[in-house]
């Protein structure tokens, strides 16, 4: 159960209480009921004995602002909770991507090569010049598919999870008060 109160803890402020930005405003008694659960989670679970938490709890009551919150709980509470979305996620997104880019090739050959058989046939047919674009667009999603779905899947999911990596660095930083 823990794991899940850690999971869930700072999600569950409206701002985030480690933010420096967010540190001067009130707390409100939602946000003191956040701590509090934790508070007596870890009681339950033997983590804290009963003076430690009515010495908390006391120092809970008396808390006017979220920045005076996080004290209470971090011997209880990852300041580090991984913001990144699990892999099973970015390979749905890797795999909507890999969707659109086929489409947009095929929407890249099929465009073109209409509009040349259209003029084509206005133009009372002759020699079938379109054949020529309809070869030279067709390698758009030739080019896609001759790459195999599996390598580009796995591209877009590593790139994915490179910039949630990214992310997750600015937000760290963030909440240890730098740039």
């Amino acid at each position: 159960m823990s794991g899940e109160i850690e999971r869930g803890t700072w999600s569950r402020f409206d701002h985030d209480p480690r933010l420096p930005a967010h540190q001067h405003l009130r707390a409100a008694d939602r946000d003191r009921d956040v701590i509090s659960d934790v508070l007596t989670q870890a009681f339950a679970e033997g983590r804290l004995d009963r003076d430690e938490l009515d010495e908390r709890q006391d120092r809970l009551r008396e808390a006017r602002t979220l920045g005076e919150l996080p004290p209470l709980v971090r011997d209880l509470v990852s300041d580090q909770v991984s913001l990144r979305r699990p892999s099973s996620v970015l390979r749905e997104e890797a795999e909507a991507q890999y969707r659109q880019r086929l489409v947009g090739a095929f929407g890249g050959f099929l465009v073109p090569t209409l509009i040349c058989w259209v003029v084509w046939l206005l133009a009372g047919c002759g020699f079938p010049w379109p054949v020529f674009v309809t070869i030279g667009t067709l390698m758009g999603p030739i080019g896609v598919l001759a790459n195999g779905r599996e390598k580009q899947v796995g591209q877009i999911q590593r790139e994915l999870e490179e910039k949630e990596a990214r992310r997750e660095e600015r937000r760290r930083r963030r909440l240890q008060g730098g740039s």
